[in-house]
């Protein structure tokens, strides 16, 4: 696992002087290069650029794997805290048949408790695209039947041939 922000540590730094902070967090003052790589080495520590925009850059000693452990640490918790919510699609035509209709909606429902938004979609086939208010009732239909567990995050709305809705599952707090 890469970690994000790859850091300039002991030789790769280039800067003729730095201001060197301490691993305790104290400011040991201007230092050159060679003498804080010195004092980080007789510490067995790491010279760490910090800040290398200011003037003079700054740089740290610290313990640069354990410092990269640490960070790798954080991003595996932050990630693990994260809720990734998919979205997934129940597709109509506007003349289905009723037990087609529950079918489709009984996989909504799930989907919906399961913590998934869901992109209702009425397709409309050849000569159907005129009577759009067909697949309108559909979709109002599906979004009446749903209201208990869900909330209509946008009203149905026609792109191409196409007759979309979406529902977002309920926040359970």
């Amino acid at each position: 696992m890469a970690i994000s922000k790859d850091m300039n540590v002991n030789e790769k730094i280039r800067a003729r002087e730095v201001r060197l902070i301490d691993s305790n967090g104290d400011q040991l003052g201007v230092k050159s290069r060679q003498e804080a790589l010195e004092i980080a080495q007789t510490r067995n520590l790491d010279l760490v650029l910090v800040a290398a925009n200011a003037k003079p850059p700054v740089c740290r000693i610290m313990d640069y794997g354990k410092y990269r452990y640490e960070q790798q640490k954080k991003e595996k918790e932050a990630r693990k805290k994260q809720k990734i919510i998919n979205v997934k699609e129940v597709r109509f035509t506007p003349g289905i048949g009723e037990h087609d209709y529950v079918t489709k909606l009984k996989n909504a429902r799930k989907f919906l408790e399961k913590g998934d938004k869901v992109k209702a979609a009425v397709r409309f086939r050849g000569r159907a695209i005129t009577h759009k208010e067909l697949g309108q009732e559909v979709l109002d239909r599906l979004a009446e039947e749903c209201k208990d567990i869900s909330t209509v995050e946008s009203k149905p709305k026609m792109e191409g041939r196409n007759m979309f809705i979406m529902l977002a599952p309920l926040n359970e707090k």
